[in-house]
């Protein structure tokens, strides 16, 4: 007698919630991957300075340091920049090291180098895109730090053309 009284039995719904959630994360990981791809940069090749570099010349080289109006020391160092070649200098970009008294790296920079330029009875480190330098010519230089490191030794940074504009 359980027939006509008795519903009918309702069929068990699957559960897709997990089918949903690896969809999704499927998702999200080729999101991710496509940006991630999009948004790479090549690394850029260590070739070393640029071929121009090798007619530049540091030379006479001095250091000094003074304090600056807060109290802070700055090192300043000066030299002789000689373009040997045959193009006009615009901008040039040092790669200074400077090494502790064991001879290992203290710190290292990019610097942009200023030539010396005489107003009164003053010099002023100016841009060389103001003043460039020309094939054949030499210039005093100079090179500003607000910070060296405290291992520094106290010896003449190495210094390297890192990047050169020329026209």
């Amino acid at each position: 007698m359980g027939g006509l009284i008795q519903p009918p039995p309702i069929p068990e719904e699957r559960d897709n919630s997990r089918w949903i959630i690896l969809i999704a994360l499927v998702a999200i990981a080729a999101v991710v991957i496509t940006v991630a791809f999009l948004t790479h940069e090549k690394p850029q090749n260590a070739s070393g300075p640029p071929p121009y570099a090798a007619n530049l010349k540091f030379t006479d080289l001095k250091m000094s340091q003074a304090q600056n109006f807060v109290g802070a020391t700055v090192t300043y160092v000066d030299g002789t920049l000689t373009n040997a070649g045959d193009k006009t200098v615009t901008r040039v970009i040092a790669h200074v090291t400077f090494k502790d008294s064991y001879g290992q790296v203290a710190q290292i920079e990019n610097v942009t180098v200023r030539t010396l330029q005489q107003f009164g009875p003053y010099f002023d480190a100016v841009d060389l895109s103001a003043s460039p330098l020309a094939a054949g010519q030499s210039k005093p230089f100079r090179l500003t730090f607000e910070h060296v490191s405290e291992q520094w030794g106290q010896s003449y940074p190495e210094l390297q053309v890192e990047d050169v504009t020329v026209k």
